[in-house]
């Protein structure tokens, strides 16, 4: 049992706003680059869903996602050096709060992830399909209880990371007071970063703030104009310097006034031309690195050099 409740923890190591993965008073110093691996959108169900076009009730089979997440664990945990974290940028998987299969895609999920290199902590960043389009507080409790806080910050090495419920930004009609509470949270922990003066501060969020431009219009695949807007700004004055999301299912990204946005693309289902994959990010004194992978590349040839020599450099 002792093993399994090992395991079990592993998903819920986002616990009291933080990630209990890291001991903070070891983090806050700036020790030599390092770096992480971004994925988004495992999500179970969405390839059979829309191959027979039914995105509501199709995603009664996820053979197919499982052996790409399976491949996604079998190349992150033969990298070496290891990466610090393994964040998931949301859409664990496809069936909705209160749908048939979301059980079993989430279990299944869980024994894919579960053979993760146990030294590579796992960061779980909440989507639409995990807590609804319109999240509701049962909804977040309900994802709270099997993949840890909706919103929390770490340190590794310096730079500070925050994970945000985007959910709360696209709808939050029905729980505007959770909205104000992650809102309320973020003004301090930006207040925190401010007074550490650490090396960088990187946000994970599911739902993109732009695709391409800062003004480009709202559709489903990123947020409202003037909530957008309100972000942006809050995020270029506290010197946040990127922003990684999901949700796309295909890879893009933009920037407002130094504030980079990358949006990758799926390790499960592709909507565009990219292949399912997988994004390393190197983070070193000066910036931020980032190269996305497809799942056969990084297989089989691993990260390339030119990459691992900016890990290697001692500052």
């Amino acid at each position: 049992a002792g093993a399994m409740a090992a395991a079990g923890d592993a998903f819920l190591r986002a616990r009291g706003r933080t990630l209990t993965a890291f001991r903070q008073d070891d983090e806050y110093q700036w020790k030599g680059p390092f770096y992480f691996i971004q994925g988004a959108d495992p999500q179970f169900g969405l390839m059979k869903a829309w191959a027979v076009g039914d995105t509501n009730n199709g995603d009664d089979e996820w053979g197919e996602e499982i052996k790409l997440a399976e491949q996604a664990v079998q190349a992150i945990n033969k990298l070496n050096p290891k990466p610090k974290f393994f964040v998931l940028c949301g859409d664990l998987i496809h069936g909705m709060p209160g749908t048939q299969w979301r059980k079993d895609q989430e279990r299944d999920l869980k024994n894919v992830l579960k053979n993760t290199d146990q030294d590579i902590p796992l960061v779980f960043v909440s989507g639409n399909h995990d807590i609804g389009n319109t999240p509701t507080r049962e909804t977040i409790d309900n994802y709270c209880k099997n993949w840890g806080d909706d919103y929390f910050s770490f340190w590794v090495g310096g730079v500070f990371f925050l994970v945000l419920n985007s959910q709360l930004y696209f709808d939050s009609s029905k729980c505007p007071e959770l909205k104000q509470a992650q809102d309320v949270w973020l003004n301090e922990q930006l207040a925190v970063a401010e007074k550490h003066k650490c090396k960088h501060i990187i946000v994970f969020q599911h739902i993109p703030l732009f695709l391409r431009n800062p003004d480009e219009d709202h559709d489903y695949f990123n947020l409202e104009k003037s909530v957008r807007q309100e972000i942006m700004e809050k995020f270029h004055k506290a010197g946040i310097k990127a922003v990684f999301s999901g949700h796309y299912h295909r890879n893009a990204g933009g920037s407002y006034k130094g504030l980079e946005m990358v949006v990758s693309s799926a390790i499960g289902c592709q909507l565009g031309e990219d292949a399912h994959g997988l994004r390393v990010v190197v983070v070193t004194d000066e910036q931020i690195v980032h190269r996305y992978y497809s799942l056969n590349a990084l297989s089989s040839q691993g990260i390339e050099q030119e990459m691992l020599d900016m890990l290697a450099k001692q500052n």
